[in-house]
């Protein structure tokens, strides 16, 4: 359903924290312009975790207005209580969100058959198309290959974000899943390599600032051409590492805010990028052709 270069979009705040909505609106017409596949709103790039439930629906809702159906916009609407992954999945669907994202509930270190169960309650009550997310490096919690295979018999349930890393674990979901299950690299810096193992997309952070690179290597690999796709990718590594310098999205939006596209805000416990690294981050925008 979904292919390609997929955008973890940030929500630009203003200072004071609050959500810069008139940002957004412009941040969205750059994916549209610069043949972004698919907005994701309010995952983990976008704070999520520091947004209340209203603001979270709100900015999901202004989302999918103001993209208007020219792409899909997927949002995520994970939780560690599957009582308020129901609400803000609800929430999601009744928007307009053409599917959404739901991250292994963090902090709770649920066992496997917790998040079979849990998955499985959010998808019966919600019958809008859901992508399971594995992230352990954040939540404390991996979802093993053979419960991505239960949770993949469930009708609604589509495809996984696996942010691991790990290649392995797209061969390993692959051979359970079979062909229709959709699967996409949570993590840029193996996001290629991915997509031209057999992956169909990648959810990004680069693209936030390169998203008419990211898309055109996004086609190059699902198209399984490999020397052009590492070809197109070699200007973004050093983007796809140092995005990561402090947790995302603190690098990220830096880059937005120097790019000219977003303001300084940002939200506690996250802070503006450390000094230290503001040439770092300055590096890899002129290494990507982007400053």
């Amino acid at each position: 359903m979904f292919r390609g270069s997929m955008v973890a979009l940030v929500t630009p705040m203003h200072a004071d924290g609050s959500v810069d909505f008139d940002s957004l609106a412009g941040l969205v017409e750059f994916h549209v312009e610069n043949g972004t596949s698919a907005i994701i709103s309010m995952g983990t790039t976008g704070e999520s975790a520091t947004l209340d439930e209203k603001e979270h629906c709100e900015v999901i809702r202004r989302t999918v207005d103001m993209v208007n159906e020219r792409i899909p916009v997927i949002a995520g609407t994970g939780a560690n209580s599957t009582t308020e992954a129901i609400t803000l999945t609800r929430c999601a669907m009744e928007a307009g969100a053409d599917a959404c994202l739901l991250v292994t509930p963090y902090y709770n270190k649920p066992t496997q058959e917790g998040l079979y169960l849990h998955y499985k309650a959010i998808a019966e009550a919600v019958p809008v198309p859901q992508i399971l997310y594995n992230v352990p490096g954040r939540t404390a919690c991996d979802m093993q290959p053979e419960t991505v295979a239960r949770l993949a018999k469930i009708s609604n349930i589509i495809g996984i974000k696996e942010a691991t890393g790990d290649l392995q674990r797209l061969q390993d979901i692959q051979n359970l899943c079979g062909e229709n299950f959709d699967l996409y690299s949570g993590d840029d810096a193996t996001g290629t390599e991915f997509m031209l193992q057999g992956g169909h997309g990648v959810i990004s952070v680069t693209t936030n600032v390169a998203p008419k690179a990211m898309s055109a290597m996004c086609a190059a690999a699902l198209a399984g051409d490999r020397e052009k796709a590492m070809e197109l990718n070699a200007p973004l590594l050093s983007l796809h590492d140092k995005l990561f310098v402090e947790a995302n999205p603190i690098p990220v939006k830096w880059a937005l805010l120097e790019m000219g596209m977003i303001a300084a805000g940002i939200r506690l416990p996250l802070t503006i990028l450390s000094e230290q690294y503001h040439d770092v981050i300055r590096a890899a925008l002129r290494d990507a052709g982007i400053l």
